[in-house]
Parts: C-alpha cells; structure tokens; sequence
C-alpha cells in the first residue's frame, strides 16, 4: 500500500503552435500556459475536480520577464499565476512567480514533492510558456495587442535570482548573452581535447544529429527537421558562426510557442480524485546544486556542480547512470550534454538517446520552462513503460545551476526520508584580477557576431594566477590571425586599458624581439 503522503506526477501537459501554420491561434504566454495545465487535468484521468485541489501553483518565468528592465513587449497580468489558474478555474492558496534560470522546474518538482511528503501540500502545479515567436512575427507586422490583465490579489514574487550570474567584466567586454559565455567554455573543452575548430564543430554535429531525429518525430518541436552532422557543422550563410564554434542551427532555439505543465499529489488526493494508479509516476529523487560563476572556474570547461547533482540523484534512488532507460541532459549547448558524457562514459550514439524532446536547438529552447516539457516526456515514457526509470538534467544559466529528477512508475518510498536534496557548493574560486597586470596567458576565448559588431573576448591569467577578462585587438594583424586560427590557447598578450576601462590584449612579442 503505497501511503496516503506520498508524491506522485498525476497529470503532464504540453501545448504548442507554429506561426503561420493550419490551427495557428497566436496564443499569448497566459493562453498558452493555460492549455498546457489544462492539457495535464485531462492527462490525470481523474473523476474529480484536479483544478479544485490545486494548492500551490508555481509560474515559471518567460524570457521576457527574466531580468530588472526587461518588459514583455505587449504587457502582462499583474498577477500571472493567479491569470494561468484562472484559465482553469483554480484559486490556489499559494500562487508563485518563479526565479530565473532553466533548472526551476526541476527544482521545484523537488521542492513541492517534498512539501506533500510533510505534509504541507496536497496539490502543486509547475507550470510555464514562451510566446516569442508569436511576439515576433506581430512585431513585425507592426501590431502591438493587449495582453495586460488585472487579475489582483496576492502571490509570491521570487524575484529574478540571477544575481550568481551576474558576471560585470564578462559583459562589459561583450560576453552579456548565453552564447559567447557557453562558447568560452566550449572552446576551453575543445582546447582540452586539442581539437581544431573543424574537428569540433563535427563533434557537436554528431552529438545533435540524433537530437534532430528526435525532434523531428516530435509533434510539439519548433524545428521538426532530421539533419545530419555534417549539415550541423558545416559554416554557411544559413548556418553561420553565431559564437565561435558554434555554427547557429547549434544553439538553442529561443522563438518558439510552446507551454508545458506537472501536476504533483499525494497519493491520498490522487485516490480521492479518482486518478488511476497506472497514471501515478513516481519522484525517486531530486537534487539542486549551484556553481561557481563562470571566470571563477578552476577548470573553464567543466561543471563539476551538474555532475554532482546526478549523481546525488541516482545515489538517492539507488540507481547507476546504467540503470536509466530513459534521459534528457539539458542541451542548449553541446557543452552540458557533454559534460554528462564525459563523465559517465556514454557515447554520443547511446542507444538509449541522450534527449526526450528533441533538444533546446532542435525542439525548442522554450526560456526557463524547456526542462518541464522534458519531464512531460519522462512522465509519459514511465507510463508505457512500467518500472523503467527516467532521468531529467535541467541546466540554468552558463552552467550555472542544476537540477536532476528521476523517475518512474515503481514506488518511491518517502516516509524513509526527504528524497529531495539541496548541494552545497564543493569548489574553491579563482580570483578575479582587480588589476589585470601587463600580460595574460590566454585559457580560452571567442569571437562573438553580434548586432552591434565583433568581439574577440578571451580570460586569462596573469602573473600572480588572477583571471583576467579582456578583449583581443584585432586591429592588430598578428593577434587576429592568432585569434581566427583557433588556437590562442597558452599564448601570451600583452594588456592595456583602453579609454572605455576594457582590458585590450594584443599578441606579446617573443622575448628578446
């Protein structure tokens, strides 16, 4: 007899539109959230009223709404989970509008689950949407609709969190988005292995070429197209260097349409609500960790904080990375997926996949809420296949967070103890140079393609070990051909500081020239 106090995922939802294409509504980020949780009620199967039970609902935060001054471009709700539980007649005590960051939906399917466990809870919702592709395309044809609300009453604002990535020197030398910032890790990783920018870029094709199989199968994917490695890694006009390495159809897709939702119960409620015990999913574990911010690494092409939140995961449930029959690494780069593989010894080919959607560039980087798309998958994978075991990786920020979820129909037995678990941070920082000094060893770098231009960003360290962030001067010759080649790595640059307070490296003569 599985106990009343239990958590279990009763109901999983997905909703998503294509512009343009037959059925295409041009939802808003509330409508679309609300099809998704509606979506995951009917999925419960239930004979009572889901929506009446719901005590806490958490919104994940869109994109836009992710940081101080960033306004959704047609408005919003003055209470945005009080506007999604609205869509489906609920009034949860609790309402919530969530942090930023990709591994929020993970974390809270821990957090929740944990709470029904105590006792604190007996119904929480997950649920998010993006709606940037819609907001696209009406920019564009010059309409700006209303999608403002007054819902009033009161919920629980997290604020943005991002204050752990807040990384000043980066941004000011141009490294202010997720692309050159994963992209100085990615080139580290690929210094590491002493492979050439064409070797690569292979690697990332190969990895993404099951992905694209994947998503093309998927009917909620924003790019549902089989592409092989070659087409991935190959640099064309279509497929230009966005950040180098990577190519642009390598990056998650950010302009997508897309919701999803979980509904979490105890397994009292889910009996009382008529739910059926084949569509109960079980929480074996989840773990949380954060990493230090990105120039303070020891190693810039590592995450050692992702890792340990997997494999704190499985030794909470008692499995080995083998005993997965399901698993979706957060992809919306090559570099966490490969972090993963390199630690546990998968193959890029594993026969199990390495992703349930399609992944971030191919299914869709649906902001902060991609991950809870990928544990509908799980969810409905455990369904068709009873005591397998699912494993979710959600990633936030430049690897900056992580949360890992397992999952199954077999019971998880919470009365033995909380199977959710916060990680302390295991790693010491490398010190941030107040002064750069006059030269610096370049540990690895990019050339970000922008709106505004090109930057050559690289870090460093100087003499007495700092790190140092700086911009290359390709205005000099010998320091461009250095940069463009590829291979800066372990080279020497001579630093000054321009009249803007950026860090300039140019290549350091030979000693004795």
């Amino acid at each position: 007899m599985i106990a009343d106090s239990t958590p279990v995922v009763i109901g999983v939802g997905q909703f998503s539109e294509r512009v343009g294409e037959p059925g295409y509504e041009g939802l808003n980020y509330m409508d679309l959230a609300g099809r998704a949780l509606s979506a995951a009620i009917a999925d419960s199967g239930a004979s009572g009223k889901v929506a009446d039970a719901i005590d806490t609902l958490a919104a994940i935060r869109a994109f836009e709404m992710s940081r101080p001054g960033k306004e959704p471009p047609f408005g919003a709700p003055d209470n945005i989970p009080g506007a999604i539980a609205k869509r489906v007649g609920a009034d949860p005590a609790r309402k919530i509008l969530t942090t930023t960051g990709g591994q929020t939906n993970q974390q809270l399917v821990g957090e929740f689950a944990s709470a029904i466990a105590a006792g604190d809870s007996r119904c929480a919702v997950v649920v998010g949407s993006e709606a940037i592709s819609t907001v696209l395309a009406l920019a564009a044809k010059g309409e700006k609709p209303d999608w403002s609300e007054d819902i009033g009453g009161d919920y629980e604002d997290q604020g943005f969190g991002i204050e752990e990535l807040m990384e000043p020197a980066l941004f000011a030398h141009g490294a202010s988005g997720a692309i050159p910032l994963y992209a100085l890790a990615e080139n580290a990783r690929r210094a590491k292995l002493g492979k050439s920018l064409e070797e690569y870029r292979l690697d990332i094709g190969k990895l993404f070429e099951p992905f694209t199989r994947i998503a093309a199968a998927n009917p909620h994917a924003a790019a549902p197209v089989h592409r092989s490695a070659e087409e991935l890694a190959t640099v064309t006009e279509r497929n230009r260097i966005v950040a180098e390495p990577y190519p642009r159809m390598t990056v998650a897709r950010d302009q997508v349409n897309q919701a999803a939702a979980i509904i979490v119960a105890s397994a009292g409620l889910a009996r009382e609500l008529g739910v059926p015990e084949d569509k109960w999913v079980h929480i074996h574990a989840v773990s949380a960790s954060t990493e230090l911010k990105l120039s303070q690494r020891p190693d810039l092409s590592a995450a050692p904080a992702s890792i340990a939140s997997v494999e704190a995961a499985l030794a909470r449930a008692g499995k080995g990375i083998e005993d997965m029959g399901y698993i979706d690494f957060y992809s919306c780069f090559a570099i966490p997926v490969f972090n993963q593989v390199d630690h546990f010894g998968l193959g890029i080919d594993d026969p199990r996949g390495l992703t349930l959607t399609g992944g971030l560039p191919f299914f869709g980087g649906a902001g902060n809420n991609y991950s809870a798309h990928a544990i509908a998958e799980a969810v409905e994978r455990a369904r068709r296949d009873p005591g397998a075991f699912a494993l979710v990786g959600a990633n936030g920020g430049w690897m900056s967070k992580y949360a890992t979820g397992i999952y199954s129909t077999a019971p998880a037995d919470w009365s033995a103890g909380d199977r959710f678990e916060k990680l302390p941070l295991a790693q010491d920082a490398v010190p941030l140079a107040k002064e750069p000094g006059e030269r610096a060893t370049v540990e690895t770098y990019t050339i970000n393609h922008g709106k505004s231009g090109s930057d050559a960003i690289f870090i460093g360290r100087n003499a007495a070990g700092e790190r140092v962030v700086g911009n290359a001067d390709m205005t000099d010759e010998a320091t461009r051909e250095l940069f463009e080649s590829g291979e800066p790595f372990g080279d020497t640059l001579a630093l000054e500081t321009d009249e803007r307070g950026r860090t300039i490296g140019r290549l350091a003569p030979m000693p004795g020239l």
